[in-house]
């Protein structure tokens, strides 16, 4: 296997810094490369306008008015952040990918996997370049070590001939999803373990990670 590096890169505090005004010039664009009819286009801008000025919440029994970002734990801001994700990956990947030579990119949210040359970059002068993609947009890196990374729910291990991998659990982990007794819808709780049988049956574990889920 050639010899190349993984790092990780993490986007901070995403939603509360995707640039609300910016990102519906960009939607309103997609709309438009997609030929929407005019009347759906308006209906659309109207919607998005709605959402992120309706951005409030509750601190210390106060209500505090969210001038710009996206609400925190809306259904719509997952949405709204990767119209201006892609927007900016489509405008720089292809570049820093060739100035790195990173082999591969794999985004979920705001948690990034690179996959890259040493030879022909490092992580520091990466971390630098993604840092001067936009000025709401701020990332931390995180190198292998020992030639392993966590990346979301699993640790990638990299051997001299293939891949191995593993559940990863944080420090942190208590082994409790959703309590069966909680005030939770049952489709909540239903598909909490539909995702562990599925994370089984799908991904490419050693068998002793069997044993521990």
């Amino acid at each position: 296997m050639p010899h190349f590096n993984m790092a990780s890169l993490d986007i901070t505090d995403l939603y509360t810094n995707i640039p609300v005004t910016e990102t519906k010039t960009i939607f309103a664009d997609i709309l438009k490369q997609n030929l929407v009819e005019p009347q759906t286009h308006n209906t659309l801008i109207i919607w998005y306008e709605t959402i992120t000025q309706q951005n409030s919440f509750t601190y210390n029994k106060n209500i505090v008015i969210q001038k710009e970002g996206l609400a925190m734990g809306a259904p719509s801001s997952g949405l709204i952040a990767e119209f201006f994700l892609q927007h900016i990956e489509h405008q720089h990947t292809a570049r820093l990918s060739q100035k790195h030579k990173i082999i591969n990119y794999f985004r979920y949210v705001d948690d990034i996997l690179i996959i890259f040359h040493p030879n022909h970059s490092e992580i520091q002068s990466i971390l630098a370049d993604f840092n001067t993609l936009h000025p709401n947009l701020q990332f931390t890196a995180e190198m292998e070590e020992n030639k392993t990374i966590n990346q979301l729910d699993i640790t990638i291990h990299r051997t001299p001939s293939n891949w191995k991998v593993a559940i990863y659990r944080k420090p942190t982990f208590t082994d409790t999803i959703i309590p069966y007794t909680s005030n939770h819808p049952p489709q909540h709780k239903h598909a909490a373990i539909k995702f562990l049988h599925n994370r089984l049956q799908t991904y490419d574990l050693e068998p002793d990670e069997f044993i521990q889920e």
